[in-house]
């Protein structure tokens, strides 16, 4: 059986749990810190799937060529896709979490079927900051992520800008993934609670 080439994220080797919350306070911190991972995944063949503000698309994908990424070669063949929040999490104008789940789990299975042996999912998380209609389960979505990611390979990184979200939500964000990124460093989450957990916890709190 042929071995698994490491995957390497902030720092460290990623071990077998992939679901990864990453905290930045500024998109320059962001795009250092996942440069070499989204790089080294192309340069292996592997699928890249970025979610990101449509209103930061063409940004993206210059901060992807400026880091030595052959973008448009990448897009051309497949091999990454670049969308926005409004073809994913706010389809049609609103967040439903089955559909976005649903979404989610096509997007690794496509992949597979089309022959990638990795898909490295990196979403950007501030459409939970738009004024839409069901934005506020973003942390049940987080933590309901974690009932089908394990099994699957791929590696997913859902970042956030730690001066856009309250402490509270960013307190929730923690405890629903089992890997974490802060201060550019890759680390096992040790307030991580598992989804079962979690949504007891989570529904049984005062509605306000």
């Amino acid at each position: 059986m042929k071995k698994e080439t490491p995957i390497r994220v902030a720092g460290r080797n990623l071990g077998p749990v992939r679901h990864i919350c990453a905290f930045f306070h500024s998109k320059a911190e962001e795009y250092a810190t996942l440069r070499d991972f989204i790089k080294e995944g192309l340069d292996a063949g592997e699928k890249g799937v970025h979610i990101v503000d449509a209103n930061h698309c063409a940004t993206h994908r210059s901060r992807l060529k400026s880091d030595g990424i052959d973008v448009d070669s990448a897009e051309s063949k497949g091999q990454l896709k670049v969308t926005c929040w409004e073809d994913a999490y706010l389809k049609d104008g609103y967040f439903d979490q089955d559909r976005q789940l649903a979404l989610l789990e096509n997007i690794l299975k496509e992949a597979k079927a089309d022959g990638y042996p990795l898909t490295r999912l990196v979403a950007n998380m501030e459409w939970a900051l738009e004024e839409k209609a069901g934005v506020k389960d973003i942390v049940e979505y987080e933590c309901r992520l974690n009932n089908f990611l394990p099994h699957y390979p791929d590696p997913v990184i859902c970042t956030y800008d730690l001066s856009r979200f309250s402490a509270g939500i960013v307190m929730d964000i923690m405890r629903t993934h089992p890997m974490i990124i802060v201060g550019g460093v890759l680390q096992e989450n040790p307030l991580y609670v598992p989804p079962e957990q979690f949504l007891r916890e989570f529904h049984g709190r005062p509605q306000s």
